[in-house]
C-alpha cells in the first residue's frame, strides 16, 4: 500500500500556520510529512518563505508520531554540509527518530542569495556527492577533516548524535542523479512519476529502498476557484526541473509562465473536490514503483477544509490503491 504524505509548503504559509497545518495532518491520518526548504517563493502570489529548519523544530515538538522530512535541502551553497549534518542530527533527536534528510542539487532561486554564481548541472551534482559523503561521515560520529574539490571541513565532529540512524534521500531527475542516489542514498526523491527514474535507481543499488514522489492538487468545492488559485500560485510547476532549477527569482518565474493558461494548469493538476481525479493522478506514481506520495494542497489559506476533506474522503479512497 502506498503511503500518502502531507506537504508543508513554506512558500505559501507563515511558520506558525505551517506547524498548525502539520498538526492537523497528523490528526487527519496522513502517513508522513515533507517540508520544502526555500529562501524565495516561486511566485510573489505565494507570499512566504520562512526558514524550514525552525519550522521543523517546532513541528517536532508539536506533533507526536507523523514522520518529518526535508523535500529537499540543498547542502552545497546556502548551507555547508557540515552544518546540514549538525541540524539534521539535532532534528532527529528532537523528533525522537521521525526525521529523514532529503537532499538535492538545489535551485538558483534559493541558492543565489550567497553570491558566487550558479554552476552548471554537472558541477552541482559533483558538489552534492561530496556533500553527502561529508554528512554521512559526521552522522557516523567520525571526526572529519576533509579537503575536497568543493568543500573544506576542519576538525568537525557532532556531539549530539541520535541513536536512530538518520535516512538520507537524494532527489533525482535523470540517469546521473539516479546513479548517485542508488549508490549513496537510503531513498529516492522525485517530483515526476517516471518509471525510468525508479528503474535506474534500482539498477544502481536502490532496489528495495523507499521511493518518495510529490503531487500538487488544489481542493476546493468550487472547481473554478480551485483552477484560478492553482494558476495564480502553481503555474510554474509545468515548466519542469531543467527550467525551474535555473531561474533566479519570482519575477523570472512570472515571466517564464506568462503564457500558461488556467486550462493548462487544470490539465496537469487535479482541481476541485473530485476524489477520483486525485486517485487517478496518484496512480502513475504507484505504477512507476513509488512507495510514498506527498500531496501538496495549493493555497496556504485553504489547508483546514482540505485536511477535513482528506480525512473523510480522500485518504480512504487513496488507501484502496
Amino acid at each position: 500500500m502506498v503511503k500518502i504524505g502531507y506537504t508543508m509548503m513554506t512558500e505559501q504559509a507563515g511558520p506558525r500556520e505551517l506547524v498548525d497545518h502539520v498538526v492537523g495532518a497528523e490528526r487527519a491520518g496522513f502517513d508522513f510529512s515533507v517540508t520544502s526548504d526555500h529562501y524565495f517563493p516561486w511566485l510573489e502570489s505565494q507570499g512566504h518563505a520562512s526558514y524550514a529548519w525552525s519550522v521543523l523544530g517546532a513541528a517536532a515538538q508539536a506533533t507526536e508520531s507523523i514522520p518529518l522530512m526535508t523535500y529537499v535541502t540543498c547542502p552545497t551553497t546556502r548551507y555547508h554540509p557540515a552544518v546540514v549534518a549538525q541540524k539534521a542530527a539535532t532534528l532527529q533527536l528532537l523528533s525522537q527518530g521521525r526525521f529523514r534528510l532529503g537532499l538535492g542539487s538545489g535551485e538558483n532561486l534559493n541558492e543565489h542569495v550567497v553570491g558566487g554564481g550558479w554552476p552548471a548541472a554537472h558541477v552541482r551534482l559533483a558538489r552534492l556527492e561530496e556533500a553527502v559523503e561529508i554528512i554521512r561521515a559526521l552522522l557516523a560520529g567520525e571526526n572529519v577533516n576533509h579537503h575536497g574539490a568543493h568543500f573544506d571541513v576542519e576538525n568537525a565532529k557532532l556531539w549530539d548524535l541520535p541513536d536512530t540512524p538518520l535516512p538520507i534521500g537524494v532527489a533525482v531527475s535523470g540517469d546521473s542523479s539516479c546513479e548517485l542516489a542508488g549508490r549513496l542514498a537510503d531513498l529516492l526523491i522525485a517530483t515526476e512519476p517516471k518509471p525510468e527514474l525508479t528503474s535506474a535507481f534500482d539498477g544502481y543499488g536502490g532496489a528495495g529502498k523507499p521511493k518518495v514522489g510529490q503531487l500538487p492538487i488544489c481542493y476546493d468545492p468550487d472547481r473554478d476557484a480551485a483552477i484560478t488559485r492553482a494558476h495564480d500560485q502553481f503555474r510554474w510547476f509545468a515548466s519542469g526541473w531543467p527550467v525551474n532549477s535555473e531561474l533566479p527569482g519570482p519575477a523570472a518565474f512570472a515571466g517564464a509562465t506568462q503564457f500558461v493558461r488556467p486550462e493548462d494548469v487544470a490539465a496537469s493538476i487535479p482541481c476541485g473536490d473530485d476524489v477520483q481525479a486525485v486517485v487517478e493522478a496518484v496512480r502513475p506514481y504507484v505504477d512507476a514503483g513509488f512507495t510514498e506520495v506527498a500531496l501538496v494542497q495549493i493555497g496556504g489559506d485553504h489547508q483546514e477544509p482540505y485536511l477535513e476533506w482528506a480525512e473523510q474522503k480522500l485518504l480512504p479512497a487513496l488507501r484502496e490503491l
